[in-house]
Formats: structure tokens, C-alpha cells, sequence
């Protein structure tokens, strides 16, 4: 790692961050935009914001390699496609169930990492993988028969936690060599124009908005992204990818309940059954996070 210890206490900025990524299903089903211009712009405003905050940093991007480059690249382009893939999602099943999935995250980073990092994986962390993808199959067969939409939905976020899950492995190789503020601009700035290319070639209107269409843009920047995102890629700089994605699972707690609040959505027996299951999957990760000490995933 690059520090031995964070200025603050690990347990508040991961609070935040928690409570912060909670609000991001809520803003995006608010909207009536297209899940990749809000993703856009999303992107946009996130890099305007950080801009003012790091000047004397920008000028450290001369120093960057050119594998580090590619990396970066990568990087913004699988976190444009989770954007692009989650909040899709959002548009054929409940809020519920695209964030249950979501918190799939930690799965699939664990086992990124044994192939990545030759990260070890201890029984309780098999285990714990084996009961989240059947927490994963409860609520996908459950929406089964709802509709095809629901399905469909809980397919584009399973496809989106995949793509988010790459992302932060890579971004665990970078940060032992690139500032987090700089990292976070710069793959923001790479998926504002990933998005930027696809809603130009799909032709979607870029800019024909009602005020509170922009007021949700900026809102989604703020606080999903930058009191979300931006503190995770931050805390990456002590921690492990896994131990920050283990943080997702609050989201779908406080996303089912603010969806049940705002939009009236209840959540159903296989949600309930198949969350608890994702839960108590990613709980029995958790034991193994201080029982068994990886080989590499700090990857100094």
C-alpha cells in the first residue's frame, strides 16, 4: 500500500460512502433521460468539481507510463459500461433488485483477485461466494415471474457488477503509483467520453433538458459520485478492493427502503430471501478477510 494509515478513521469516509451510493438508484429512476446521457453528464459535472481541487496534481500526469495509460483508459471504459448497464437496469425491475445484485460486487472482485493478485481464498470466502450466487438466483428466478422486463433488469445488473468489479481491480494496480485524485479525474474524464461516443452514435439528445433534469445530473455527481465513488477510490489507497466493495451491501438496504418510500415499490419474499442470502454470503467473506492473510491484494 502507499500509506501505512489514513489521516481519519477508515469506518467514517466508508459511512459516508455507503450512505452516499444509497441515493444513486433514487436519482436515476427520478430522471427521464437516458440511463448513458445521465452517465454523461454524471461524468461531467464530477470532473468540473474536482477540477478546482487539484491543480498542483495535474501537473504530475506528464509522469503517468504509458502501460499506466492503458490501464487508466480501461479502467474509465468499465466504469462507463457499469454505469451504463446498472442504471439501465433501472428501467425494467425495482430498485430492490438491481441493488441486491449490485452487491454481488465483492464476488466477483474475490475472485478477480485469486486470478489477478493470487489472492488466496479461504473456505468461509468459497463459501460465502457459493450462498451470494444463490441469493443472486433467488431474486433473478423470482423476477422470472414477475415479467421478462424484471429479468432483463436483473441481467443488466448482474453485467454491471462484472464491469465494475474489473474496474476496481484495476484501479488497485494504479494507486499504488497514481494519486487517488488523479486517478478519479481521469477516469471520469475517459467515461464522460466513452458515453460521449456511444450517445453520439446511438443519436440520443445531449442537450434538450428541463431544469430539473440538470438539477439531478449535478445531484448525481455529487453525492453518489463524489461522496461515493471518489471516497472509495481514496480508501483504496489502505484498504482492499474487496474490503471497500463489501461496503455495497448497505445499498441495497437503504435503496430498497427509500424506494419503498419514494416510489411505493415492496419488496417481494425472493428479494428478502435472496438479499439475506447475498448478505449473509458477503458476511461470511468478511470472517475470512481477518482470518486469512492474502498473498498480494495490497500489491505494493
Amino acid at each position: 500500500m502507499n500509506k501505512t494509515s489514513p489521516p481519519i478513521p477508515i469506518l467514517i469516509p466508508l459511512i459516508i460512502g455507503m450512505i452516499a451510493i444509497s441515493f444513486a438508484p433514487i436519482l436515476v429512476r427520478y430522471s427521464d433521460a437516458p440511463a448513458s446521457v445521465q452517465g454523461m453528464y454524471r461524468m461531467l459535472f464530477t470532473v468540473i468539481l474536482m477540477l478546482p481541487f487539484g491543480t498542483r496534481q495535474l501537473r504530475t500526469v506528464k509522469s503517468i507510463s504509458r502501460k499506466d495509460w492503458i490501464l487508466l483508459v480501461l479502467a474509465g471504459f468499465f466504469l462507463a459500461l457499469h454505469f451504463l448497464l446498472w442504471m439501465e437496469s433501472l428501467n425494467f425491475t425495482s430498485i430492490a433488485s438491481s441493488t441486491i445484485i449490485l452487491a454481488l460486487e465483492p464476488v466477483f472482485v474475490m475472485i478477480g483477485a485469486y486470478f489477478v493478485f493470487k489472492d488466496r481464498i479461504g473456505k468461509f470466502a468459497l463459501i460465502g461466494l457459493i450462498v451470494a450466487l444463490i441469493g443472486a438466483i433467488c431474486v433473478g428466478s423470482g423476477d422470472i415471474g414477475l415479467s421478462g422486463d424484471a429479468f432483463k433488469g436483473d441481467l443488466l445488473s448482474f453485467l454491471g457488477t462484472i464491469a465494475v468489479a474489473v474496474n476496481m481491480l484495476i484501479a488497485k494496480q494504479i494507486l499504488t503509483r497514481v494519486s487517488s485524485y488523479l486517478y478519479s479525474l481521469i477516469v471520469f474524464a475517459i467515461a464522460f467520453v466513452c458515453f460521449a461516443f456511444y450517445n453520439l452514435a446511438v443519436g440520443f439528445n445531449m442537450g434538450e433538458y428541463p431544469v430539473r433534469e440538470w438539477g439531478i445530473f449535478v445531484l448525481l455527481a455529487i453525492v453518489p459520485t463524489v461522496f461515493g465513488h471518489m471516497i472509495f477510490n481514496w480508501l483504496l489507497q489502505y484498504v482492499k478492493p474487496t474490503t471497500i466493495s463489501i461496503s455495497v451491501f448497505a445499498e441495497p438496504v437503504g435503496a430498497s427502503l427509500l424506494g419503498m418510500l419514494l416510489f411505493q415499490e415492496m419488496i417481494t419474499s425472493f428479494q428478502l430471501i435472496g438479499g439475506a442470502f447475498i448478505i449473509l454470503g458477503l458476511l461470511l467473506y468478511m470472517r475470512t478477510e481477518h482470518s486469512v492473510k492474502t498473498i498480494s491484494a495490497e500489491a505494493a
